[in-house]
């Protein structure tokens, strides 16, 4: 039996392609396939409706990017140096992903990704506030949730400019101490 994963990862990489240059909302089924050079039919072996396949695109996006971070910061003991890194590992790959602003904006606001986004983000603080507590933060879950949300702001911005923002994300190192 022939893996499913060549058609699938096909699939997937069209939606990110897709995403570069359309709104999520207006991401479809005859465009992804399209893209993919693949039938329709294939699209629904792989997920049950577009919505399952947005969530699948969703879920990859961020692994991807958790990855990066947890690559970066696997040998830093918790604190800046660590935070720092991590910051700079996610912002980078925000900034190389195509897909970035339709899988970060766009997907706070799609009702099918809405419980996927608050557990990311509650993720990602949970392992903030390892770092903020070891920089002296005696309540760090608060700020734990403001950096996240001011660094995908921080994606965006830099999105939009095509290249890293030093000045904000030395800000996200400033409102990180304590």
């Amino acid at each position: 039996m022939r893996s499913a994963e060549p058609g699938r990862r096909a699939l997937l990489n069209a939606g990110r392609q897709l995403l570069a240059t359309e709104n999520l909302s207006k991401l479809s089924v005859n465009a992804i396939t399209t893209a993919a050079e693949m039938a329709k039919g294939s699209f629904y072996q792989h997920w049950p409706s577009r919505e399952s396949y947005v969530l699948a695109l969703h879920r990859a996006f961020h692994d991807e990017l958790d990855a990066r971070v947890g690559a970066a910061t696997a040998d830093l003991p918790p604190g800046e140096e660590r935070l720092a890194a991590g910051f700079t590992a996610y912002l980078d790959g925000c900034l190389a992903a195509p897909a970035t602003k339709g899988l970060l904006v766009q997907a706070r606001t799609d009702a099918g990704l809405a419980t996927e986004v608050s557990a990311r983000n509650s993720a990602a603080a949970a392992l903030l506030t390892t770092d903020l507590t070891a920089m002296g933060w005696t309540d760090p879950a608060p700020v734990a949730v403001l950096l996240v949300a001011a660094t995908a702001e921080t994606a965006l911005l830099e999105l939009d400019t095509q290249s890293p923002r030093p000045d904000l994300r030395a800000a996200l190192l400033r409102i990180a101490r304590p």
